[in-house]
């Protein structure tokens, strides 16, 4: 039941599509699309955020929605990521909630109408949670998997298990998200750590209806080093503690091969001692100083100052801004608002 104190409405929704290179699978998408929005015409916003494609994307999505309300496509200047095409959706909605989704048809339409319902009982993150993932190689499914569990062991944030950024967010929740300063975001990690009431929704994820996946290795890799480092500091307490019980057992080792020759009679070989402590510490530090690298890296991009992505152009189908739908005009760069704090800040008094 709907909360009495929730001062926020419940009634329109909006869809926010990332889109790379999708071009196989786009003319099925817009169908489901279509028909999803006159069984709910609640839906009142579709937001599409080119990643800056290489195909057709963009062209197709132009086609298929110019007599389409309620459309808005943003093109960025050049392939920024996908958490980045998620955020910037998220700050295009204008509805009382919003639903992510992945352009390829994985994440059920279907699905979203529960999700609805959820929320209007008063959840406000309704997150799709996969009981089961048909289409994928047994690798991936396995890597997938450890990871949500390493991340819920190393974080410092609940975030549930087997989920991806297929989930809808309340008002209250897009507000909170949109003041959030990180340049490099890990979507499903900001909105668990936001908080607010959240339940789930599980479902079965379908293979992709078309064309291939965008994600490959090195990507999938750099999202959850990103997702890592965004939320917790226990590799460098971990790595400290390593350090200190490495010490210890290393110092313990030599006096231990020490005493052994002196009471045996054997020969204690100094080059053998020192060969085997060199190379050992000298392991432990690169291995080391590789993850203080990976947080200065990460510290690096958040404070050289630049925005977060750059925007080509921002598209509505006439029909849409005919009709008196507002026309959706963002800046061209987008700057966190830490960023913009700062600007304020240099400005000169008058």
């Amino acid at each position: 039941m709907l909360k009495e104190k929730d001062a926020y409405a419940r009634h329109s929704l909006a869809l926010v599509f990332p889109v790379y290179n999708e071009e196989d699978v786009l003319p099925q998408l817009m169908e489901e699309v279509q028909r999803f929005r006159e069984k709910n015409p609640y839906v009142e916003q579709v937001i599409f955020v080119d990643d800056g494609s290489k195909d057709r994307s963009v062209e197709l999505i132009k086609k298929f929605t110019a007599d389409d309300k309620g459309v808005v496509l943003l093109q960025f200047s050049r392939n920024f990521g996908h958490q980045l095409a998620i955020t910037a959706g998220i700050s295009l909605v204008k509805t009382d909630a919003a639903v992510i989704l992945d352009a390829d048809l994985q994440d059920p339409l279907d699905v979203v109408e529960e999700m609805v319902s959820k929320w209007r009982e008063g959840f406000d993150v309704v997150y799709g949670q996969r009981i089961k993932r048909e289409g994928e190689k047994s690798y991936k499914l396995w890597a997938a998997s450890a990871f949500y569990r390493f991340f819920r062991w190393m974080s410092d944030i609940d975030m549930p298990l087997d989920t991806g950024d297929f989930r809808l967010i309340s008002k209250k929740v897009i507000e909170a998200f949109n003041e959030m300063a990180d340049a490099q975001p890990f979507v499903r990690g900001l909105v668990t750590w936001l908080g607010f009431s959240q339940v789930a929704v599980p479902y079965v994820r379908a293979p992709r209806a078309a064309g291939t996946s965008k994600y490959t290795f090195s990507k999938l890799l750099g999202l959850a080093l990103s997702g890592l480092t965004s939320f917790t500091e226990k590799p460098l307490r971990i790595a400290t503690r390593f350090g200190f019980v490495t010490a210890v057992l290393s110092l313990l080792g030599v006096l231990g091969y020490v005493g052994y020759s002196i009471f045996s009679g054997a020969g204690l070989s100094t080059l053998t001692v020192l060969a085997f402590t060199g190379f050992f510490f000298g392991g432990v530090q690169l291995l080391f100083l590789g993850i203080i690298g990976i947080y200065l890296i990460r510290v690096y991009g958040e404070v050289k100052g630049r925005p977060r992505y750059v925007i080509d152009e921002v598209w509505q189908p006439e029909s849409s801004i005919n009709r008196g739908v507002q026309h959706v005009v963002p800046p061209r760069t987008h700057s966190t608002p830490r960023q913009k704090s700062a600007a304020r800040l240099r400005e000169p008094e008058r």
